[in-house]
């Protein structure tokens, strides 16, 4: 047995690193910090002072995600900005849903062996992503994990807390028959049926990360890697002069799955497949692997990132704001009366 001393480096864990990524991340968090926060990074736990005075009835909305196998992507382009993105999109969307706006984001990243300059290139996109969501990011973790991820990959997780009125809570309950249904554009997959996609682009299609993927003008990692779009700036803006009645981000689940989950009972969703335009991507996935309708419904979002229920009077003007606001948008169904509580959603070809 040697008698050389051991170090921790020796392990697998370089703690110098870990303290060279710090250094390196703090500017990009301080570009995020909204006038609450009272903590530089380093600290144990982040501070951030609720204005109480801005507030009547304050509640917190709180919302946790990941990135999903997405992330598969980036290791295979090795490309690493933009995933951040994707997880600050996942838990914020999911917030705003409920009238929320967001506050505050902390991340986790775990890794067999940390390398600064990548990890500060995934932190660049949390921290682009809390840019765009208007919240700031005030703490997170990150692990180094010798032997517990395969070599060059690593996982993310984030966590976010937004802040609304009681009297403005959106949870479904206002919807009503004649309302219409919005849907706001998504930019692609966002971060939802990757596994599928893979299976369908690299071993059904055959094609490899830096391939062209026909009739998109983009290799398969810049499709694949399209930021997931944040909508917290457009739905905050909508809130402020128009009543939405309810709000589903069309997240895992797709379109069949995530607008039942706000309809209070009675009423139906029905969505008129061919009121809005849908990427190609979508038809390329379908037509690789025969996938059925409802299945590519329920699994991607079909190019549906956010659908708001809202009365027919407000329609149009909402549009207009949306489209202002750089949004595209359409009315792509309406709700209608479902006396028997049975399917609470319908799919209407043409």
């Amino acid at each position: 047995m040697s008698d050389r001393k051991i170090t921790y480096k020796d392990a697998g864990v370089d703690i110098a690193a870990g303290n060279s990524f710090v250094n390196m991340i703090k500017p990009l968090v301080k570009s995020t910090f909204r006038p609450e926060v009272m903590a530089e990074i380093g600290g144990f736990g982040g501070l951030f002072s609720l204005n109480t005075t801005k507030y009547h009835n304050p509640v917190l909305v709180s919302g946790t995600d990941g990135v999903g196998t997405k992330l598969k992507i980036a290791f295979m382009a090795d490309r690493h900005d933009t995933v951040g993105i994707d997880l600050v999109a996942m838990c914020v969307n999911d917030i705003v849903v409920q009238g929320a706006e967001p506050l505050f984001f902390l991340d986790y990243l775990a890794t067999g062996r940390l390398l600064p300059e990548k990890a500060a290139s995934i932190v660049k996109g949390i921290a682009e992503g809390c840019r765009q969501a208007g919240c700031a990011l005030i703490g997170g973790e990150t692990a180094e994990m010798p032997g517990f991820y395969a070599d060059g990959e690593y996982d993310l997780a984030g966590f976010s807390v937004g802040v609304v009125e009681r009297d403005h809570i959106i949870d479904g309950s206002g919807i009503s028959v004649g309302n219409r249904l919005i849907g706001i554009a998504s930019s692609g997959l966002h971060s939802n049926g990757y596994s599928l996609a893979r299976k369908l682009i690299f071993e059904r299609m055959g094609l490899a990360i830096d391939s062209e993927l026909s009739g998109t003008g983009h290799t398969v990692a810049e499709e694949l890697l399209t930021p997931t779009r944040i909508y917290i700036r457009s739905v905050l803006n909508l809130l402020k002069d128009f009543s939405i009645n309810g709000i589903a981000h069309i997240t895992g689940g797709g379109l069949l799955e995530n607008i039942p989950r706000v309809l209070p009972p009675g009423c139906r969703a029905s969505i008129r497949l061919a009121s809005w335009e849908r990427p190609v991507l979508f038809d390329i996935l379908r037509d690789a692997g025969n996938v059925e309708r409802d299945e590519m419904y329920r699994t991607f979002n079909m190019g549906i990132g956010m659908v708001l229920a809202v009365t027919a009077d407000e329609t149009e003007d909402i549009l207009d704001r949306l489209t202002g606001l750089g949004e595209k948008a359409w009315v792509i169904g309406e709700i209608s009366a479902c006396p028997d509580c049975g399917e609470c959603i319908e799919l209407v070809e043409g």
